[in-house]
């Protein structure tokens, strides 16, 4: 089968994100640096539906907090949605340990990284550039995603699909996962998806 997307390992045959061999990041949703973001609210919201659709299908969740004694917690609601939350001070969070988290929460280890989070063109950015550098596929959750100016947002996404990372949005993950709307927890999941 050709290739689609080189740099991501995109096939014909593999081209939608597995519930079953993914996990997902949380990056640096923090108190005192999302009043900052534009649209972090709304950034959040999404960041806390993902954490939910993925705690309820299996799929494990890792966050980061960029120097929190200076950036604060992340959200509580968020952390708590996450089987680990790492400190760290390179803003991409693999020189940090994440790439070692990511094997262990999953045997085999996750193939597919869903990320998500702040600043787009900062530590998320250089976490899913790790990521990519590492193997992985990467799957960028544009509308979970913020940063304080709308154009580096924009030029994060830019860059992150030039690098071979798939720009998706919470839906598209949420649905890919199900795969069904016969699949045993979609009426679970049905809340989140509606924005209940």
């Amino acid at each position: 089968m050709a290739l689609i997307c080189g740099a991501s390992g995109l096939t014909a045959m593999n081209l939608s994100i597995p519930a079953d061999r993914s996990a997902l990041v949380l990056v640096d949703y923090q108190l005192r640096l999302l009043p900052m973001i534009h649209g972090g609210a709304q950034a959040l919201t999404q960041g806390i539906r993902l954490g939910r659709i993925a705690h309820e299908l299996g799929v494990p969740v890792l966050g980061t907090e960029q120097n929190p004694r200076g950036l604060g917690p992340n959200d509580e609601t968020l952390r708590a949605l996450c089987r680990h939350t790492m400190s760290k001070m390179h803003f991409d969070a693999c020189e940090d340990g994440l790439l070692e988290l990511l094997r262990s929460v999953r045997d085999p280890a996750p193939g597919d990284v869903v990320v998500a989070g702040c600043e787009a063109h900062v530590c998320l950015l250089q976490t899913a550039l790790g990521l990519l550098r590492a193997g992985f596929r990467v799957w960028v959750v544009a509308d979970a995603c913020g940063s304080r100016r709308i154009s580096n947002h924009e030029l994060a996404m830019q860059r992150l699909r030039q690098a071979g990372a798939q720009i998706v949005s919470f839906e598209m993950v949420a649905f890919e996962w199900l795969h069904s709307c016969e699949h045993p927890r979609f009426k679970t999941v049905l809340p989140q998806l509606k924005g209940d």
